[in-house]
């Protein structure tokens, strides 16, 4: 499905399966490890409407991609059917062209048909910065759980290391569908 089509430059679309070599490659290439496996996951779950892929692709070319849960299993929303946006990337190529803001756009368009919620939780590390930043400009605001680590909450004063597995949940409510007249 397509989302976005900006003059055939900038398509926002759901994956499809020549995409995992096109991530896995593309990855590669910016030297960060990116397994076939989680790719081959996404597209399964995607087929199975388990998981929404939504790919970003700039030139013809493969840009970026975030999924989207109906709900999880983990987490302070574990359970209370509030979406779940996971693992937005864009490649560092594509960066800083507006890319992560139109594939938010499109995982929060599909959140808002089954909740008035969506949620999210990002790392807290400075590779997460820039993330960071996009959060909280789009509206996301932290849950008040605290931190995270893999997976669990974080007890006060308990030792943890500052990897990808220590994150912060965010929460946005989703305004109504505008509907044009």
């Amino acid at each position: 499905m397509i989302y976005h089509n900006q003059n055939e430059q900038v398509i926002i679309r759901s994956m499809i399966k020549t995409d995992i070599e096109c991530f896995v490659n593309g990855f590669a290439e910016q030297s960060w490890h990116k397994p076939v496996e989680l790719f081959t996951t996404y597209y399964n779950e995607q087929e199975q409407n388990k998981r929404s892929v939504i790919v970003a692709e700039m030139n013809k070319k493969v840009a970026g991609y975030v999924t989207l849960l109906p709900n999880t299993n983990i987490g302070p929303f574990a359970i209370k059917d509030i979406p779940e946006i996971v693992d937005l990337n864009v490649l560092i190529a594509y960066q800083k062209n507006g890319i992560g803001n139109k594939m938010m756009d499109v995982a929060e368009n599909l959140a808002r048909e089954k909740s008035s919620f969506v949620s999210l939780s990002v790392g807290l590390h400075y590779g997460y910065g820039t993330a960071q930043r996009m959060y909280v400009k789009r509206g996301y605001l932290p849950d008040g759980s605290g931190v995270w680590y893999k997976g669990k909450q974080l007890e006060q004063y308990t030792d943890c290391f500052n990897d990808d597995d220590l994150t912060l949940y965010f929460l946005k409510q989703l305004q109504p569908k505008q509907i044009n007249k």
